[in-house]
C-alpha cells in the first residue's frame, strides 16, 4: 500500500533529522542557540539536546517507521504490532493535538518554534496519526 509507504519515508526521514541534530546539525538554524530557538523553542539557558537523547529519538522514529512498513506483510506477529500502531498512532496525534492546546507550549511563545509547531511540526503529526488510523481501518 502506497500509504504505509509514504508514512514510513516520513517517519524514516524524521528519525534521519533527529540524528543529524545529535551529530550537531544546526539546521533550521545557524548556530547551536538558533538552532534550540527553532527546535526546543527555548534560549535562556537550553543546549540542543545530546546525541543519546537524539538518538533515542530517531531510533524510536526509526521503530515506528519499520512497523508501518510491517503492515504490508502478514506475520504471527500481526496482533501485537496492530496494537502498537495505535501506541503510535495515539502519540503521534497526542502530539499534534498539544500544538493546539494553548497551555502546553507556553513557554515558546515569542520563539521561531511557536510558529514552526503551528504550521509545520503539529500538522505533520496529525497527518501522520491521520495515515498510521487509515492504514489501521
Amino acid at each position: 500500500m502506497a500509504l504505509a509507504v509514504v508514512l514510513a519515508a516520513a517517519l524514516f526521514a524524521l528519525s534521519g533529522i533527529h540524528l543529524y541534530w545529535g551529530l550537531g546539525g544546526r539546521w533550521p538554524g545557524h548556530d547551536e542557540t538558533s538552532m534550540v530557538e527553532h527546535v526546543v523553542g527555548r534560549t535562556r539557558g537550553m543546549r540542543a539536546p545530546g546525541l543519546p537523547a537524539s538518538a533515542a529519538v530517531a531510533l524510536a522514529l526509526a521503530a515506528g517507521g519499520a512497523l508501518v512498513l510491517a503492515s504490508l506483510t502478514r506475520t504471527p506477529w500481526d496482533p501485537l504490532f496492530q496494537v502498537m500502531r495505535w501506541v503510535l498512532f495515539a502519540v503521534f496525534a497526542g502530539r499534534g493535538l498539544a500544538t493546539y492546546a494553548p497551555p502546553v507550549f507556553r513557554y515558546a511563545e515569542g520563539t521561531p518554534f511557536a510558529t514552526l509547531n503551528r504550521r509545520a511540526y503539529g500538522p505533520l503529526c496529525l497527518a501522520i496519526a491521520l495515515g498510521i488510523l487509515v492504514l489501521q481501518l
